[in-house]
């Protein structure tokens, strides 16, 4: 699957600049749901040992991905709401979480009736850069009282450190594909 997705990265992705790479026609935008599909087969196989009972993603282009691995781990998915919205009340976990693409501060929230102290939770999203949205999911495992049993993410921008730094604390990151270097001229992946 690594491979596959550094193939369909170097195929359809866009390099707009060295740290904004468009993924967009086949996993944030435009779907090619075969593909997330063999995405999720790939996260169910890294995780199938670790009896997953909740996935958590945050929307919007996360919820693809998890949706997929849900199917495979036979799991209910549960996503963080950037906004506020009228069909959200009671008791909820809230994170705040800056997000560099759209150069804003979300505050994350996800109602507590969805995740409790009994549930092993896996974090799924589409990119890790920096590692705040994981970081504001962590907070709600947290919040939770949740084990956490990892994080997954589609791609990661290795040069961006957000991974490293994650495992540095402890964490278990798994991601699809890691990118070492990129430029308009081409992309370097990492080696696993």
């Amino acid at each position: 699957m690594l491979k596959a997705l550094e193939n369909k990265i170097l195929k359809e992705g866009i390099v707009l600049n060295e740290e904004v790479l468009k993924v967009g026609s086949f996993l944030n935008q435009q779907l090619d749901p075969s593909f997330i599909m063999e995405m999720g087969d790939e996260i169910a196989r890294i995780y199938n040992d670790e009896k997953i009972t909740k996935i958590l993603t945050i929307e919007t282009s996360g919820i693809p991905i998890a949706f997929a691995a849900g199917t495979k781990l036979n799991c209910p998915i549960v996503f963080a709401k950037k906004t506020a919205s009228s069909n959200v009340s009671g008791n909820v976990y809230k994170s705040s979480v800056y997000s560099f693409t759209h150069n804003k501060t979300y505050e994350i929230i996800v109602p507590c009736e969805y995740i409790n102290k009994n549930d092993r939770v896996l974090i799924i999203d589409d990119f890790l850069a920096n590692g705040k949205a994981l970081l504001g999911l962590i907070e709600i495992v947290k919040q939770a009282d949740a084990h956490l049993v990892g994080c997954t993410c589609a791609i990661e921008k290795g040069f961006q450190k957000g991974g490293d730094s994650l495992r540095e604390q402890g964490f278990r990151i798994e991601s699809l594909a890691i990118i070492d270097e990129m430029s308009p001229a081409g992309i370097t992946f990492r080696c696993n």
